[in-house]
């Protein structure tokens, strides 16, 4: 983990960039408090000018239109700090999204394997939007309690020091509120934010699902849970809400009582003579300018609990290294991969994390040490030839893969490509120089053409075409209502298994990589398709290093070098005639394989 992140040094820099719109729409916003502290003035000298023998009634339209000139002037200017304040807070609000979508993208693929999609959806939303809310009516706010308090406040002396004292007397409990309430209120939005974080995440799990959910006829299992999740949120929210409600209608019952102090002793004063009917009301006035404030604090103190616990939650996020980066190892002379490959005594294990350690690496945060996947593998693959990989089921196929692609990260000097220790080849080069197709394959809610082009998108039509019929997908996308414009639904719904695999593989193809890795990536095409694929991919990758991860033998008998993976070792290796004339584990799952094809041809 780096360095633990202050509150609030994310928003820092943003706020240092945009501080002239803040200064303009502060300076715009103490002018309409001005405006604001100079309307009663106006008023007080109407009123008494009325006691006055010779009081015209042109004074009092005088006084009517500056009346009107400054409530126009009120409006034009807040129209003007609403745009530079709280247009400024939804820039800001754009920017922390960006930061925090891209730092997403930079983290490894281990915080994901640890991380909750709802959480980070709700730090998208909610949280995002709680800092949102903080810099913009949080500041407006903030500035108000400032400045229209103390000049509320001074005008409110001036009229009648007496009067004030007793008028601020009943405040003096607001701080002892502010105290107590808003650690409370903090906390709470945190309990709050987490329980949208859980339903957010058992919503997408579930609306992502929904094909399993039906099959199985889990509709109503389905809504119940999230009726308990939904249930919780709602109770999170009851218990800040209560919090809430007392906390501000205690501040309302203090600045009721400073009223009631002034509309008693006031108005003894007036009766007294002791100020005048224009005076009691200006002071009035000036109290229900302070009471904003006082209302304020209240609003922004909620406000700045829910923001900053909204920035800690984020800031945790940014706080998150990736574990696999560019280090003091890379060499950023090289400049090219070829597609040689070699495995030097490879060991690896998984290592537990503890539930907090979302992505911290620290020795404390590490669960037990897992059995070994890999106990001393050697291997060696020239540039230009195809590899094939083949095991029973949880031997580690796909480790390899992620160990090569460093998905996860091998001990140093124990994968080379190219004679490089891998570690020193740039990140960006590797990853851009190999292609995986998982078995699982991914496809976006966009058309057809775009999820082909997706490692390549400057290629042309007829150039995303060349790969669909390479990958034996070109007759089925001409078939589909649009052809390539076809939108894929989310996940790529609306095609088969079989279709999202040789769209994927499409995708690879175009992208041409030097190192292109197909994981189980033809498991749900027919044994037909398979082999006219596999015969197109060695046709068009000739000079290029390919590996396959396959469950059927016949996936791997056009392969250059063929290894099988058992108990952590490489067991057998060779071209598919050698290993079948071995009469090992490989031999066994050929024969296995021939014996369920007739069975099947019998069935049919």
């Amino acid at each position: 983990m780096s360095e633990k992140i202050r509150t609030f040094d994310v928003v820092i820099p943003y706020l240092k960039k945009s501080w002239v719109k803040l200064a303009l729409g502060i300076l715009v916003l103490l002018v309409v408090d001005a405006l604001q502290l100079i309307m009663p003035m106006v008023i007080k000298g109407a009123i008494d000018g009325l006691t006055r023998p010779n009081f015209r009634s042109q004074e009092l339209l005088q006084a009517s239109i500056i009346i009107v000139l400054l409530a126009l002037g009120m409006i034009i200017m807040r129209y003007l700090w609403r745009m530079l304040i709280s247009a400024n807070a939804y820039i800001i609000e754009l920017n922390l999204r960006k930061k925090f979508y891209n730092h997403l993208m930079r983290l490894s693929q281990n915080y994901f394997n640890f991380s909750k999609i709802g959480d980070l959806m709700a730090l998208a939303t909610n949280d995002l939007n709680a800092v949102r809310m903080l810099l913009g009516m949080g500041l407006i706010a903030g500035v108000d309690i400032v400045f229209l308090a103390t000049s509320s406040f001074l005008f409110m002396v001036y009229i009648n020091f007496n009067l004030t004292m007793l008028a601020i007397l009943p405040m003096v409990f607001i701080p002892f509120f502010m105290r107590f309430f808003g650690q409370k209120l903090h906390n709470r939005f945190k309990i709050v934010q987490d329980s949208f974080a859980k339903l957010s995440g058992m919503i997408q799990e579930s609306i992502s699902g929904v094909r399993i959910v039906k099959a199985f006829t889990q509709e109503q299992a389905e809504v119940e849970k999230m009726q308990c999740f939904s249930a919780d949120f709602v109770n999170q929210n009851i218990k800040m809400a209560k919090i809430s409600g007392f906390f501000h209608p205690l501040n309302g019952v203090v600045i009721s009582m400073s009223m009631i102090l002034i509309m008693v002793f006031g108005g003894r004063a007036v009766i007294l003579g002791h100020i005048s009917i224009g005076s009691y009301i200006a002071f009035f006035s000036y109290l229900g300018m302070l009471i904003w404030p006082m209302f304020a604090i209240g609003w922004i103190v909620d406000m700045y609990q829910r923001g900053t616990a909204s920035l800690k939650r984020l800031n945790e996020i940014w706080a998150s290294e990736p574990e696999i980066t560019d280090n003091e190892h890379t060499d950023y002379s090289i400049r090219e991969i070829k597609g040689k490959i070699e495995i030097k005594n490879l060991s690896y294990r998984y290592v537990g994390r503890k539930e907090d350690a979302i992505n911290d690496f620290s020795p404390q945060k590490l669960g037990p040490e897992l059995p070994l996947i890999f106990d001393q593998i050697n291997l060696s693959l020239e540039s230009g030839q195809t590899l094939a990989i083949c095991g029973k089921t949880g031997v580690g196929k796909t480790t390899l893969i992620d160990l090569l692609c460093r998905v996860y990260e091998p001990d140093l000097g124990t994968i080379f490509v190219d004679g490089h220790i891998l570690q020193r080849i740039p990140l960006k080069l590797l990853r851009e120089s190999m292609v995986m197709v998982p078995q699982d394959i991914f496809l976006f809610s966009d058309t057809v053409a775009n999820n082909i082009a997706l490692g390549n998108p400057g290629a042309s039509l007829q150039e995303i075409e060349k790969a669909a019929q390479a990958a034996d997908i070109y007759t089925e996308i001409l078939e589909f209502e649009k052809g390539f414009e076809t939108m894929v639904g989310e996940r790529g719904v609306t095609v088969s298994g079989g279709q999202k695999q040789r769209i994927a593989i499409a995708r690879a193809l175009l992208a041409n990589p030097q190192i292109l890795i197909l994981d189980d990536a033809l498991s749900a095409v027919d044994t037909k398709t398979e082999k006219a694929i596999l015969n197109n991919l060695l046709d068009l990758r000739q000079a290029k290093t390919n590996i396959i991860i396959a469950h059927r033998i016949s996936a791997l008998s056009h392969a250059d070098q063929i290894i099988v993976l058992n108990e952590g070792k490489i067991s057998e290796t060779g071209t598919h005639q050698e290993l079948l004339a071995h009469g090992g584990l490989y031999s066994e799952l050929y024969a296995k394989q021939k014996i369920q094809e007739k069975i099947e041809e019998t069935n049919e």
